[in-house]
């Protein structure tokens, strides 16, 4: 696995037209499946006129959790593209949604595909793609004493406190950069009573 990861800094949306027919693509950043459904739902409550809301997302590192979808156009010639563009660009934790409003020509498979294609590109084209390190999860176990120590490790390393639980003890989640995952953890348990449990 890889110590970064691309996705796109946030939603952008192009339009592109064929034959009367209409595409916007919709490309945003998505941390989990819920946030695409969340997402997708929305798009289609904004465009209830539209025949069809294909999709197509990638998310985690290791680039297995994916999904298409051709929302009723011909199997593989929505979703497959959208996603095609998203993988070609080698991002993840990324999402595309197409919506097409039918201008009466029937456009055929071949130029389908080159629609959901061209309009996911131009969307993926309006937003910056960013280079973000991979984190691993860690919870943190400490005496509140040990507070200023601990963030000062956490600080240096460039780890992301995801929750924090302040009390005489304190309870800690951080996602350190898999790339110094070594560094990082070897100075975490150099200071004494820090309990460090890895979060699967």
């Amino acid at each position: 696995m890889k110590d970064t990861y691309n996705t796109i800094e946030k939603e952008a949306v192009a339009e592109y037209k064929d034959r009367g027919s209409r595409f916007l693509a919709y490309a945003f950043p998505i941390q989990t499946a819920e946030d695409f459904k969340k997402r997708w739902k929305a798009l289609k409550e904004e465009h209830p006129k539209a025949v069809h809301h294909c999709f197509g997302y990638r998310l985690g590192f290791d680039m297995n959790n994916f999904r298409a979808g051709d929302d009723g156009e011909p199997s593989g010639s929505a979703g497959k593209p959208i996603l095609g563009q998203i993988d070609s660009k080698g991002l993840t934790n990324t999402a595309v949604v197409v919506v097409r409003y039918f201008g009466g020509t029937l456009l055929g498979v071949p130029g389908l595909i080159n629609a959901y294609k061209t309009s996911t590109t131009l969307a993926l084209q309006l937003t910056r793609i960013l280079q973000k390190p991979v984190l691993v999860e860690y919870e943190l176990n400490f005496d509140y004493t040990l507070m200023n120590e601990v963030m000062l490790i956490v600080k240096r390393f460039g780890c992301v406190v995801l929750e924090n639980e302040m009390q005489l003890f304190c309870r800690t989640k951080i996602g350190v950069p898999k790339a110094d995952e070594d560094s990082c953890l070897k100075q975490l348990k150099e200071l004494h009573s820090l309990d460090v449990r890895k979060v699967n």
